[in-house]
């Protein structure tokens, strides 16, 4: 049963979003969705697209080994950031009418900051998409039991949803988004209520959390917990903010309030249905301590499903996978919308200004396809435990985008000059220190973004100094 409600739930989710790929006429309904989304869809889109495999697989296993302090970056630090974006940066950034948050870079500090800015961004999703197929696989492995390959199942995954992301774009993100959004939300809420009769009920699973430490967040009282705590903190909470996933979703709402408030909200709900899996998976130390102790130092990203299917009834097993599956296609399918069009947008449409809305449309349409090659080739021969992978994604957009981003809104003397040298000296110091000094007491994201600060600060005020002696 299991395996054909996850066939026949695949099949309808990815004709709905050919379905709604009909709709797509040009670039601003596949980039944007026309602009027209209303707050439930909005929000639904931001909660979706967050609530990816890192939050159901990956901080679950992170939470049983090191507590909250160690998933300050995500739920903490990603909620925030949603919460963020929504009170700072989704109204000025709704009024200018973009196509990508590329062009925000490109108007604010010329061509080359652009570019550059681009690439970064486009880089940084390399992981994070990679995360989501290689959770596909995982799942297709795990509910076929066995019978099909991790790597198979990255593939049909890949694939399946690169088809309704290829052909509807924006519109077909957002219209399954809504629909996975709820599915996430009832199955995780129903999964939480059996497992929590068997493990004897939520206040023996909390309490036996608390008794273990598990709830301890702050950092130690020295100065390199705090620092390496911070820079956690801070890596997802800012690094996030410049992404054109989140800048799609502001930019896709049918008026600014909308584009305010359903990221705001998307943000607390984020954080709130967060705390679900990481319940579920401490509950396995109760319910099967074997199990958690079979997988936690070899394989913990299998502990939460291996305790569904082996300690809950088929119909809470069809529950959760749907749910899973739900958040893993959400994620993965706006992952790979949003380099894409911003590749497209703002890098090939740069060195061919003739092309027409139409070509425009089919070529991002075939960078989906190829950023699906590589992100699929990628998840195959990483290593990494997929909370490593989503985590590490934000370093290279804190030490380059931010600092543009914030100061092209909010600092009027912000110029071409001090973007770029923002852009240069926040990446080459980071990229310098992660290869000669990765485990400093400051670690190499932190400097990178001091020298970002200072880059923008110096190269601006030098601009304007230039200016006045000029005139």
């Amino acid at each position: 049963m299991l395996l054909w409600f996850v066939i026949i739930y695949w099949i309808i989710s990815v004709g709905i979003g050919l379905w709604v790929a009909l709709r797509v006429h040009n670039t601003a309904d596949y980039a944007a969705a026309g602009h027209s989304m209303p707050m439930y869809v909005v929000t639904a889109t931001v909660f979706a697209t967050w609530f990816g495999s890192e939050t159901v697989l990956g901080i679950p296993a992170t939470f049983l080994k090191e507590g909250l302090h160690g998933v300050v970056a995500d739920p903490f630090g990603a909620s925030l950031c949603l919460v963020l974006v929504g009170l700072f940066f989704a109204i000025p950034l709704y009024r200018k009418k973009l196509l990508t948050i590329g062009d925000f870079y490109r108007k604010q500090y010329g061509r080359t900051v652009e570019v550059l800015v681009t690439l970064c961004i486009v880089i940084s999703y390399l992981g994070w998409v990679s995360a989501q197929i290689k959770a596909l696989g995982l799942v297709f492995n795990v509910v076929s039991d066995g019978s099909l390959s991790k790597e198979s199942g990255m593939w049909i995954g890949a694939g399946t949803v690169m088809v309704y992301t290829l052909f509807g774009g924006m519109l077909s993100v957002a219209i399954t988004d809504f629909i996975q959004m709820i599915i996430i939300m009832l199955g995780m809420v129903y999964i939480a209520w059996d497992l929590s009769g068997t493990a004897g009920g939520a206040t023996a699973v909390i309490h036996h959390a608390a008794v273990e430490g598990k709830f301890s967040f702050w950092p130690q009282a020295n100065w390199p917990d705090a620092i390496g705590f911070f820079a956690a903190w801070i890596t997802m909470m800012l690094g996030s903010i410049p992404q054109q996933d989140v800048f799609q979703r502001v930019t896709s709402s049918n008026n600014e309030k909308t584009a305010r408030n359903a990221s705001v909200l998307g943000g607390v709900l984020y954080f709130v249905f967060a705390f679900i899996p990481m319940f579920l998976a401490y509950s396995a130390t109760l319910i099967d301590p074997q199990l958690v102790g079979r997988y936690l130092n070899t394989d913990s990203q299998m502990i939460l499903p291996e305790l569904i299917l082996n300690h809950s009834p088929e119909f809470a097993q069809v529950m959760f996978f749907g749910a899973l599956l739900s958040a893993i296609k959400s994620c993965a399918s706006a992952t790979l919308l949003a380099p894409s069009v911003t590749f497209a947008e703002n890098i090939i449409r740069g060195f061919y200004r003739h092309l027409t809305d139409q070509q425009l449309l089919k070529i991002m349409r075939w960078v989906v396809f190829a950023f699906t090659l590589v992100v699929t080739f990628i998840a195959i021969r990483s290593e990494l435990p997929i909370f490593q992978m989503v985590e590490n994604a934000y370093k290279i957009t804190l030490v380059a985008a931010f600092v543009p981003l914030v100061f092209g809104v909010y600092w009027k003397r912000a110029t071409p000059l001090g973007g770029l040298l923002s852009v240069v000296m926040g990446a080459l110091s980071w990229m310098l220190c992660e290869w000669l000094t990765p485990d400093a007491t400051l670690p190499p994201q932190l400097a990178g973004l001091m020298f970002s600060l200072l880059g923008m600060v110096g190269g601006s005020l030098l601009t304007r100094k230039s200016q006045l002696k000029t005139a």
